[in-house]
């Protein structure tokens, strides 16, 4: 790597870090006021608040270690003794009690994410007849991103791709009690319409308070054109037919928003050469640096051109077009996919 390439690294590394800075700790209406000042006092105040939430999030113990710690420094400064010496000594040890703090929740979610890792399919399924590609990629360090699948008998094959609110270890749990109650009920019901209504009671009862999960769940058969499905809350699968992207209507609710709701059972018909292809809204509310979303458009331009590809090759272009849309800025959410082609 030559040394503009580092250059561009390090500096490029720095804005990224600066611009998770303002995201993570300003509220909307700090950014709101940022947008309307001049450079001059957007920097004023950006110090200014960061500087006071970042004293806030400190232990009581912490903060007043730290007032102690600037006040030796410029008592060390203005008189010429060594108070300086301890001020930055306090200062220096108040950040290794954060860094040690971070580490500790980073081993926790890193613990977190090799479970979940397990729980998830390692390869995408062979099945007579179907071409299939499975993929999800957590935007931290655990998800909240459902992809899964399992062989119910010989011929019968259940596939899930959910989305949970929120984000994070709470959104990772949440997702692991949906993956569990479908793989436990699923091969119990023939009907896919009572299946959901079974699940969404379960999550009524079960959930927290504004915790819910969009699904599509499906289910083919080895050799067979069909492919049945119910979507709770989730966007709408598109199938590509002869390179024609079709449309699905809009499902029932999401799971564990009513208790009493209702869901009904779509079959789709798939010739050989065509596909079925899910996704995550983390696909469709991708944003480049210029805080742009990626949309529909592109993928449906890689969808009506697909009958010469795998079912990893369209999945493949896909991840990687948003990638490239992407660049360096921030992922917001998970990226969920999933690819069933006819063969």
């Amino acid at each position: 790597m030559n040394e503009s390439k580092r250059k561009n690294d390090f500096f490029g590394t720095l804005r990224q870090d600066f611009r998770e800075l303002k995201e993570y700790f300003l509220s909307e209406s700090q950014k709101s006021r940022l947008e309307g000042m001049s450079k001059l006092k957007q920097s004023l105040y950006l110090t200014g608040w960061l500087i006071k939430i970042l004293y806030q999030k400190l232990t009581r113990v912490r903060q007043i270690l730290l007032i102690v710690g600037i006040a030796a420094l410029f008592i060390g400064n203005n008189s010429g003794n060594s108070s300086h010496l301890i001020g930055g000594a306090i200062l220096l040890f108040i950040i290794m009690l954060e860094i040690k703090d971070k580490l500790l929740a980073r081993d926790e979610l890193l613990a977190g994410r090799a479970v979940q890792n397990a729980l998830l399919p390692e390869r995408s399924p062979v099945i007579p007849g179907w071409d299939v590609w499975l993929f999800t990629r957590p935007a931290n360090d655990v998800g909240g991103d459902l992809v899964d699948y399992m062989k119910i008998n010989e011929n019968r094959f259940g596939f899930s791709l959910g989305d949970v609110a929120g984000k994070g270890l709470a959104a990772a749990l949440f997702m692991a009690k949906l993956q569990a109650t479908i793989r436990a009920i699923a091969p119990d019901y023939s009907s896919l319409a009572e299946l959901a209504q079974k699940i969404n009671r379960i999550f009524c009862r079960d959930g927290l308070p504004n915790r819910f999960a969009s699904l599509i769940y499906l289910e083919l058969k080895a050799g067979e054109n069909t492919v049945r499905l119910i979507n709770a809350g989730h966007l709408p699968p598109l199938p590509v037919e002869n390179g024609v992207i079709g449309e699905m209507q809009k499902g029932g609710p999401a799971l564990g928003l009513m208790k009493n709701a209702e869901y009904s059972e779509k079959a789709l018909s798939l010739e050989p050469g065509n596909l079925l292809f899910i996704y995550s809204d983390g696909l469709t509310e991708a944003r480049n640096e210029k805080g742009e979303f990626y949309g529909l458009h592109y993928v449906k331009e890689i969808l009506s051109s697909t009958n010469h590809l795998s079912a990893a090759e369209v999945g493949e272009k896909i991840v990687t077009k948003v990638d490239r849309f992407i660049g360096d800025a921030q992922r917001y959410d998970d990226l969920s996919l999933m690819v069933l082609k006819r063969i």
